[in-house]
């Protein structure tokens, strides 16, 4: 329904909420409220802090305007059971003619200043007797252009009168969760009369949104089942000799990993199959050693990587633990000529491994008999990518893994086609890395600290949030920071790395940091997939704040990973308390999947998951609060909707509705 359908929507009005990307009344009735006003409860101004915004009553005693002052004013004497106070409006003449001695609700903010008395600036006001506005749970909306809160407030009850709110989750199903009625659900959010109301009606609006999400997935992606074609002849035995060639034992959680793959590899069906760990767990050894489960039984495997950087290390590694196997790399800046050979290699047979970038997926690139497929670094990479990479063998297995931790509560969701395997230990022989945020007064003693570690032969890692800086001059930009480290440490060799450089160019900066080509390495956050620079011993982070948490935990774990002690210095560039509270989770905790779980709940259920990626938004939660336990009911409610057979038109419903996310997930 268009929203000119609505009563009390003007051409005009419309275009307002064009501006928040509302265009049918449909949508109109899920722009959620940012917060809600409680007006039930009356709070006297005698112990009222500075800044609080609350909503009181009093007598006013007098009105007086100044309206030739340089501020033109409204300001009213009141007394409450004996407290004076003033209230003041700016700019606001008409305010003489409408507040008169008696008694009234004020709502508004409080000024409470040392030495100043105590006042409210700006308040809304209603006649105590027959207050109508001030009343109740009011609900706070976004706005844009010429709109005010009661102009949405209408028109959302307007729609609502208008829109049918059906639910798509089967009714029998509906009844067993003791679900309410949706429309319901949405009359009690926009017009709640307890903290129940919104609590209950948030809860259902967002087990409805996740139920549809979580049904597209699966329509989306379809069955996993697949039967198995390749049968593995590798023994447990000769599995245990080939983990004896780690220089170290592996942790229980690296064994559980490795259990469960040989399980998978045994099974009538082909493994899809999710590792995930913190940094520096081990997840590399544990696709080492599934290679070697295929190629030992006569097949081949492919390692992708998301840069060149990477697939040459993980190249590196495997032609040192496979020195029985012909292993390759295959990049985008391979010479033709050894591509040709290469490629025509792979398609005899005579190479068992081959590590590489999105040059594994071309077209003309052929195996003999592929049958195991490690995707590493996962998120840098859609299913169409990895499908296209295991389709070019028959039923070949997929072990993808991640270093970002995802919290259970999302893996159920975004990984619905795979198996979850989670590596919680780490090697004893990791050292922990300390974290400490600097203050402004510590900048400088930091580079006396990076001086004295280069001539350890250790090096340094100075991050930055963007290439470039903003307007405001609250963000450095890389390129300033590249010309400061040169400047305060003059004696040092400092590397410049960005994204808008060029691959080779990336890769030869990178290849000489690790090298003995730089003592320090100025980047953006193109460094946090993981390479590997064991002397690399000090990470130093500007406007950490501006980061997610899950991405300064993958920053941090680029230190740390040889055998001395590392740091990861946090530079604040706004030093307030919400910066500083999502930084002490980091600066207190090294478990990756602790911090996820913190920033889910930090940042909401409706606003983790109602973030755009790749154009597309995922949900449409924003300002909604649940518990991310709303997740869990919704992943119930679909899986037993399809395993009762869900029928066509709620699979043509979840496929319409997030036809997107096939852009999103599938690319």
């Amino acid at each position: 329904m268009r929203l000119t359908d609505v009563k009390s929507i003007s051409s005009n009005r419309e275009k307002d909420f064009n501006k928040l990307n509302i265009y049918t009344a449909e949508q109109l009735i899920r722009l959620y409220p940012r917060d809600f006003l409680d007006l039930r409860k009356v709070t006297p101004l005698k112990f009222a802090y500075h800044n609080d915004v609350l909503l009181t009553a009093c007598e006013v005693l007098n009105v007086e305007t100044n309206k030739y002052s340089r501020h033109p004013y409204v300001k009213a004497l009141c007394q409450q059971q004996g407290f004076l106070f003033t209230a003041i409006w700016f700019n606001q003449p008409y305010i003489i003619s409408r507040l008169k001695p008696g008694n009234y609700l004020f709502y508004g903010r409080v000024e409470n200043k040392y030495g100043m008395g105590c006042r409210m600036v700006n308040p809304s006001f209603e006649n105590a007797d027959n207050a109508v506005r001030l009343k109740g749970i009011i609900p706070v909306y976004p706005l844009s252009g010429n709109l005010t809160q009661g102009a949405v407030r209408t028109a959302i009850k307007n729609a609502l009168s208008k829109v049918d709110c059906p639910s798509y989750i089967p009714q029998p199903i509906a009844k067993k969760y003791n679900l309410q009625p949706l429309k319901e659900a949405f009359e009690k959010l926009h017009s709640p009369t307890s903290e129940e109301d919104i609590k209950r009606a948030s809860e259902r609006i967002a087990l409805e949104e996740y139920f549809l999400l979580i049904s597209a997935f699966k329509v989306i992606k379809g069955g996993r089942d697949e039967a198995r074609l390749n049968r593995y002849s590798v023994t447990r035995e000769q599995l245990e000799e080939f983990i004896k060639r780690f220089p170290f034992p592996f942790t229980q959680g690296q064994r559980a990993a490795v259990d469960e793959i040989f399980e998978n590899i045994k099974s009538p069906h082909i493994m899809n199959r999710l590792l995930q760990g913190d940094v520096g767990c081990g997840k590399t050894a544990v696709a080492l050693a599934g290679i070697f489960m295929a190629v030992s039984s006569g097949y081949q495997a492919a390692m992708i990587a998301p840069t060149e950087v990477l697939a040459r290390q993980n190249a590196a590694l495997i032609q040192k633990y496979f020195p029985d196997f012909p292993v390759a790399t295959l990049t985008g800046s391979t010479p033709a000529a050894e591509k040709r050979k290469i490629k025509a290699y792979i398609a005899g047979g005579q190479i068992s491994i081959v590590c590489g970038t999105h040059a594994l997926i071309q077209d003309d690139v052929e195996f003999s008999n592929l049958s195991f497929v490690v995707c590493d670094e996962q998120h840098r990479f859609g299913v169409a990518q990895r499908s296209s990479l295991t389709q070019k063998g028959e039923g070949c297995d997929m072990l993808v893994m991640s270093a970002t931790p995802i919290p259970r509560t999302l893996s159920l969701i975004f990984y619905g086609d795979l198996d979850v395997t989670t590596i919680k230990d780490k090697p004893q022989s990791r050292l922990p890395i300390t974290t400490a945020i600097i203050p402004e007064r510590k900048y400088d003693d930091m580079f006396g600290y990076v001086a004295e570690r280069a001539k350890e032969g250790e090096k340094t890692y100075f991050v930055c949030p963007r290439i470039e800086g903003d307007d405001e001059g609250t963000l450095s930009s890389v390129t300033e920071i590249y010309d400061e480290v040169k400047r305060r440490l003059p004696s040092l060799k400092v590397g410049l790395l960005h994204g808008k450089m060029k691959e080779a160019e990336k890769n030869r900066v990178m290849e000489e940091f690790k090298g003995e080509g730089y003592d320090c390495l100025v980047s953006t956050t193109v460094i946090e997939v993981g390479v590997d620079v064991p002397e690399a011993t000090t990470i130093i982070i500007y406007n950490a704040e501006r980061f997610g948490l899950a991405q300064l935990h993958q920053l941090r774990g680029r230190v740390g990973r040889g055998d001395k002690k590392s740091y990861c210095f946090l530079l604040m560039g706004n030093d307030s308390p919400d910066s500083r509270e999502r930084l002490s989770v980091i600066k207190n905790s090294a478990d990756g999947f602790e911090i996820a779980e913190a920033d889910l709940k930090l940042r909401g259920g409706g606003d983790f998951m109602g973030t755009r990626q790749s154009g597309h938004i995922l949900t449409e939660l924003k300002n909604l609060k649940f518990p991310v336990s709303v997740i869990f009911t919704a992943k119930a409610v679909s899986d037993e909707a399809f395993l009762r057979g869900a029928d066509e038109n709620l699979r043509k419903i979840a496929a319409e509705k997030y036809g997107a996310l096939k852009d999103v997930i599938l690319n």
